[in-house]
């Protein structure tokens, strides 16, 4: 085997897969998924073929043109972090590039967070949910599951017809389900009979341009939904208040949108529409292209929120568009769209708050420094993960060092060269996944010399913060922390002096309080 990632079973010699087309029956009452999935491969292949799963039952694998079986394996036993490899194979036709499997998902699938009624806001419904970031697409169904295998799909989720569901791809139709369409007539355990139920619904989706596998992604459930713009729909729950709350926080939507496509090109994905999740969603946000998923934390009635959707827009450029190969490359994500994000926020919202917002990212770049301290190697931008689960070492490392090495190339050939220098980098790979030495060739080539004045060696292979790193001064970041620093003194900020504070403003000021304070602090505060 030759791998292509330290995370997946992908084989480098084997063809990538470049179509899926999905047909998925969600049994809410078992926590399952039984599924069919038509794979197209980049080009007709005979012999082996690896697969990445995890927890999954798989029934069959069929020609599709014959329907015929063809012979496959699971090896004995998982790997606690790639999970288990489906090895199949194909006949010796030169023709044949594609093939069907049924499989059914577990009521423990990584991706999949099943929510009973009393967990959601509205008490009525069940609700799930996915989070296939960063290994975990394997584990609602076979893939490739890697970021070097781009991928389109389509998907016909049949639902019960109370519920409604959304997706990162454009909705087709909402519809009553026809017999044997998508393969479903193969579903196994009796579920094929089911599928044309009357108590059943189609909601059918495309994804005509290549993604990741781990920015699939849909939810059931109880929706509704707001417009706030020419482009964004805010989904959630349709429950009082919520949804009024949610469309508030995010009306400056468009704004943004339009601020992100003057500095990095042309919005690529049509609609920007977000999906507010009940409370356990544990991440503020994920960028599945046109549908993100935000945490309802966010909504504080100041759009102070929008910081995080300004991240999540940011990486329809960088990230969605041009996706990190493996994970070892992370920081071409999540720097790149730290840096775009406060790009963003400073067109929108003003330079103060951007600075704020670099200089809270220092803050918490030094404490990830300090905290690997014995394990620098995750302190670099390019790192080696291999034996190493990904959802165990995220850090702030790549996102700040990241912004931080950007942020001192835009110093070094100025902002002007440095925005020049980024839409032509988002055009040359967009819809391609890269490498670390990929992004420094380019660079090298599109800034001449650059190599001799700033150390990309160092920057990206050393361990650390580079000495030559620029410290951000944000005088309302000052302001923050010695206000907090005079509650030590007895003092409590004015009035005046927290008037145009937000939810960010706040949560450093809190940070930066005493973690044990004496009955005798509160009283001098209160004189």
């Amino acid at each position: 085997m030759a791998p292509l990632d330290p995370h997946s079973f992908t084989d480098l010699t084997h063809p990538l897969t470049t179509h899926a087309a999905l047909s998925l029956y969600f049994d809410l009452p078992s926590a399952t998924i039984h599924g069919a999935a038509l794979f197209t491969l980049s080009s007709p292949h005979s012999g082996p073929l690896s697969l990445d799963t995890r927890a999954l039952s798989i029934h069959q694998i069929l020609s599709p043109s014959t329907l015929s079986p063809l012979p496959f394996s699971l090896s004995p036993s998982p790997d606690p972090i790639k999970g288990t490899l489906l090895s199949l194979s194909l006949p010796n036709d030169k023709t044949l590039s594609s093939f069907l499997i049924t499989f059914s998902t577990s009521p423990s699938s990584s991706a999949l967070q099943w929510l009973s009624p009393p967990q959601t806001f509205n008490k009525k419904h069940p609700f799930v949910y996915t989070q296939c970031q960063s290994i975990h697409a394997r584990s609602i169904f076979p893939c490739q599951d890697t970021p070097a295998a781009r991928i389109r799909y389509s998907a016909l989720l049949n639902i019960p017809r109370e519920l409604s569901a959304v997706m990162s791809a454009r909705h087709v139709d909402r519809r009553l389900p026809v017999s044997g369409e998508g393969y479903s007539n193969l579903l196994p355990n009796g579920f094929n009979s089911l599928w044309c139920s009357e108590t059943r619904v189609v909601e059918e989706f495309d994804m005509n341009q290549p993604i990741p596998p781990y920015l699939f992604a849909f939810a059931v459930g109880e929706l509704g939904f707001r417009e706030v713009g020419p482009r964004t729909r805010v989904y959630s729950e349709a429950a009082e208040g919520v949804l009024e709350a949610a469309a508030k926080e995010f009306a400056g939507t468009e704004e943004m949108i339009k601020q992100g496509e003057k500095l990095f090109g042309d919005y690529e994905w049509e609609r920007f529409d977000l999906l507010v999740l009940p409370p356990s969603f544990p991440y503020g946000g994920m960028e599945n292209p046109r549908m993100v998923f935000l945490t309802p934390t966010l909504i504080k009635g100041d759009a102070s929120g929008a910081q995080v959707v300004a991240h999540e827009l940011a990486h329809s450029w960088t990230g969605n568009l041009i996706t990190n190969k493996n994970n070892e490359h992370f920081w071409l994500n999540e720097g790149f769209t730290t840096y775009a994000e406060r790009r963003i926020v400073e067109a929108v919202q003003g330079e103060d708050r951007a600075v704020l917002s670099i200089g809270i990212g220092w803050r918490g770049l030094n404490k990830d420094i300090e905290r690997f301290k014995d394990n620098l190697e995750l302190t670099k931008l390019k790192t080696n993960q291999e034996g190493v689960d990904p959802d165990d070492v995220y850090s702030r490392v790549p996102y700040e060092k990241g912004f931080q090495f950007l942020w001192h190339i835009e110093h070094q050939i100025g902002r002007s060269a440095f925005d020049e220098f980024i839409k032509k980098y988002i055009a040359t790979f967009k819809f391609k996944s890269i490498d670390t030495e990929t992004y420094l060739d380019f660079l090298k080539a599109n800034v001449p010399g650059i190599e001799k004045e700033i150390d990309l060696v160092l920057w990206t292979e050393e361990a650390g913060i580079p000495p030559d790193a620029y410290e951000p001064i944000s005088n309302l970041y000052t302001k923050i922390v010695s206000l907090a620093n005079e509650f030590k003194l007895g003092k409590m900020p004015r009035e005046d002096e927290v008037a145009d504070w937000q939810g960010r403003e706040w949560e450093l000021y809190l940070e930066n309080l005493p973690k044990v304070v004496e009955a005798s602090q509160f009283l001098r505060c209160l004189k």
